[in-house]
């Protein structure tokens, strides 16, 4: 069984890469993909992703609001935020997201890691 992902950005080059970043991780699959928080949270609601992996800066909702209202209303799902900022863990934890990271690290053993510690092993 595959552990489903939803992808949060407003570049469409970036969620190219966390394609190949998804689908390179072994035992994951892509579930879709969000341009606007809006997007991503009428994709929630309808398909219940497993992991979302949010920008933190997004067109119309911050990727910050984007993790407050995922973690309320689904505390089940995992959920990363992602920038090209520096960001620190006390951020994540107060917008309850997993894991707070730069895009550059980005990566399928990072994605596995973050799965494992707060979910379980796909």
């Amino acid at each position: 069984m595959s552990v489903s992902v939803l992808v949060v950005d407003d570049q469409a080059s970036f969620r190219a890469v966390m394609r190949e970043v998804v689908a390179a991780a072994r035992g994951f699959e892509l579930a879709g993909e969000a341009a606007s928080g809006d997007e991503a949270l009428k994709f929630v609601q309808e398909n219940a992703p497993q992991v979302v992996v949010v920008d933190k800066r997004l067109p119309d909702v911050s990727g910050i609001d984007i993790c407050r209202v995922i973690t309320a209303e689904h505390p089940d799902i995992v959920v990363v935020l992602c920038s090209v900022e520096d960001l620190d863990s006390q951020l994540a934890q107060e917008c309850g997201a997993a894991r707070a990271i730069h895009k550059q690290h980005l990566s399928p053993q990072l994605l596995a890691d973050v799965w494992r510690t707060h979910r379980g092993c796909p």
